[in-house]
């Protein structure tokens, strides 16, 4: 598809130092939930050798009024643009692409496997989920250091609450150095989680999104537990 032009609705705080930008859906815009698009700066007031041009998931669903994308505020020039740039300004996307989307076969379980600013394409695909009233089970397993650093974690459990299909489990590693209580999950993803809740771990299909270490230990878990490479998929969001 050729690039369109995306306007700045709105943005919002949706974790410490995360935020989340929506842009008005162009009319005949098409993408499949779990798909990416580059964004590109328009005459941006500063640059930086990484350039004007970065690669999000897309957080929103195609049922959604807003094209939705989500991310970590670093402190890089096309970061700081993001955050400060006035309300109706445009940007430039290319795409849809990639292949992280859900399968087809609703009678094969899907387990999201992810780890702070990786949820984004899973926001996309539940609520895609919901809104197609699709039967599949989901079981999402969020893990963040604090709640605080959480994003979206309100609405996922929202959902949860909502959906008799998604089971969503939040984990947290660094209760320490949270204010806040947490009486969930603590610790990192790993196979004995895994295994409190689902009965055989190679039934699922499983997804897995976020920074590029979390991804490969998770892929590395799966092989080590029995389960299929062929039911394992990845995306690393390497430098957001």
């Amino acid at each position: 598809m050729p690039p369109v032009t995306l306007t700045l609705r709105r943005r919002e705080t949706i974790a410490e130092r995360t935020m989340a930008f929506h842009f008005e859906e162009p009319s005949g815009f098409e993408f499949k939930a779990g798909q990416t698009l580059d964004y590109t700066l328009v005459d941006p007031p500063e640059t930086d050798a990484e350039g004007n041009t970065r690669t999000f998931s897309i957080a929103s669903a195609p049922q959604d009024d807003d094209i939705v994308m989500a991310t970590r505020l670093r402190d890089t020039a096309f970061k700081r643009v993001l955050a400060s740039m006035p309300i109706g300004t445009v940007v430039q996307a290319e795409g849809p692409m990639g292949s992280f989307t859900l399968h087809n076969n609703a009678a094969k379980p899907a387990v999201l496997l992810t780890g702070g600013i990786g949820i984004t394409p899973f926001r996309s695909i539940i609520r895609d989920a919901r809104a197609r009233r699709l039967p599949h089970q989901l079981w999402l397993f969020y893990s963040n250091n604090r709640p605080e650093d959480a994003a979206f974690l309100d609405e996922l459990q929202q959902l949860a609450t909502a959906m008799p299909t998604l089971h969503l489990v939040p984990t947290m590693t660094d209760m320490a150095k949270s204010g806040r209580v947490w009486n969930g999950e603590t610790g990192v993803i790993d196979q004995k989680m895994l295994g409190k809740r689902l009965p055989d771990l190679r039934g699922p299909i499983y997804y897995s999104a976020g920074p590029p270490a979390m991804v490969a230990a998770m892929r590395e878990m799966l092989l080590k537990a029995g389960v299929d490479e062929d039911d394992v998929r990845a995306e690393d969001f390497a430098g957001y």
